[in-house]
């Protein structure tokens, strides 16, 4: 649960990408690559991070990737300048794949059958109480020594936490047999609904990163509030996905998973339509709420019905629903050239509102299980 809390961090890049884009005057589609530079390693790295973990087992490739992240939080306190925070952000997407790929299977060999998604969900919401601190933070920092990166350190002492105690903690891994090629992994996103799976993950991903981007924006556009200030919507955001992790660990363990699912889905249509029509403060908080609450359960809920779908592969089919990750790199850099392009952050609304139909269109897939 500490390196779930670790994984956390990768959510900074929300506030960070806004501070950064204050700090050098950068435009929205240059500040929304900074996600995208997280996100991006997603793709490279998922599916080798699976056949690395065929071969030196889950729980030291989670370790390999702690070392990873602490590296990418000790960049900024270090220097601050454009090239050394790019650097920052692909450290953090690099380490930050390595620990997804192998940190949710290895649960798998602590937990089993129907506990699986519901530890995954607690999980999330461990990573969960990451993201929301993260805002709160930078803006704490902020306010009080005019620098809001002294939070980067906080980061770096939980991850070193976490590279302790997994480190000296005993797992015993189930054997694995397999020795996949990239071919062979690749080829199981033809088999079975892994590829729609793959998508779904990307969607979901898609709506936490540009969510995460966008709220702050949203608020100073239809508010006229300082960056300061807005960044409490990304706090809001995390707050309420706190809480939908919480409340998910025991509602999925007592109810059908695809019930569930859209549940969370009608809480994000309710969200794009808040935040696409109305300009009242407490409605795009409460509309931020919603999205929080209504996307914290997407990814475990699809990542289990994958690894249920091949269990013979689940490291390989893990790697590729990392992989599915990438989706914060895409989407986010598109809701900023759609913002760009449009004048208004409700263009950045619209590719959200499409990445939530396509949720719908895979919910028989989740009830399926198959």
């Amino acid at each position: 649960m500490l390196a779930f809390f670790a994984m956390g961090a990768v959510d900074l890049v929300g506030i960070a990408s806004n501070y950064v884009k204050e700090d050098f005057g950068l435009s929205d589609t240059m500040a929304n690559l900074f996600p995208s530079m997280v996100f991006f390693w997603f793709f490279i790295f998922s599916v080798p991070t699976g056949l690395l973990m065929n071969r030196i087992g889950r729980r030291n490739t989670v370790l390999l990737s702690l070392v990873v992240t602490v590296s990418a939080l000790l960049l900024p306190v270090c220097s601050y300048n454009y090239p050394v925070m790019l650097l920052s952000f692909s450290l953090l997407g690099i380490g930050n794949t390595l620990m997804q790929v192998s940190l949710n299977p290895l649960i798998a060999d602590i937990v089993s059958g129907n506990r699986f998604a519901s530890m995954l969900t607690f999980g999330q919401f461990v990573k969960a109480i990451a993201s929301f601190a993260a805002p709160l933070l930078a803006g704490w920092t902020a306010l009080q020594f005019g620098n809001w990166k002294l939070f980067y350190p906080v980061y770096a002492a939980m991850t070193v936490l976490a590279l302790v105690f997994l480190g000296v903690t005993k797992i015993r891994e189930k054997p694995y047999e397999s020795r996949s090629s990239f071919s062979d992994c690749f080829r199981l996103l033809g088999k079975g609904s892994v590829w729609l799976f793959f998508l779904g993950i990307m969607a979901h991903v898609g709506i936490d990163v540009g969510i995460n981007a966008t709220a702050p924006k949203i608020l100073m556009e239809r508010t006229g509030m300082t960056l300061v200030d807005a960044g409490v919507a990304t706090s809001v955001y995390f707050l309420f996905r706190v809480f939908g992790c919480f409340s998910g660990t025991f509602i999925l363990a007592r109810i059908q998973m695809h019930k569930f699912f859209i549940v969370s889905l009608i809480c994000m249509v309710l969200s794009v339509l808040g935040l696409f029509f109305f300009s009242h403060t407490i409605v795009l908080y409460l509309a931020i709420a919603l999205v929080g609450f209504g996307n914290s359960n997407i990814f475990p809920m699809v990542f289990s019905r994958a690894l249920q779908s091949l269990p013979e592969r689940d490291n390989e089919v893990s790697g590729l629903m990392i992989m599915g990750i990438a989706g914060g790199a895409v989407f986010p850099l598109l809701m900023g050239v759609a913002s760009d392009v449009v004048g208004a952050q409700w263009g950045a609304i619209l590719v959200v509102a499409a990445l939530v139909a396509y949720l719908f269109a895979l919910s028989p897939k989740i009830k399926e299980g198959k």
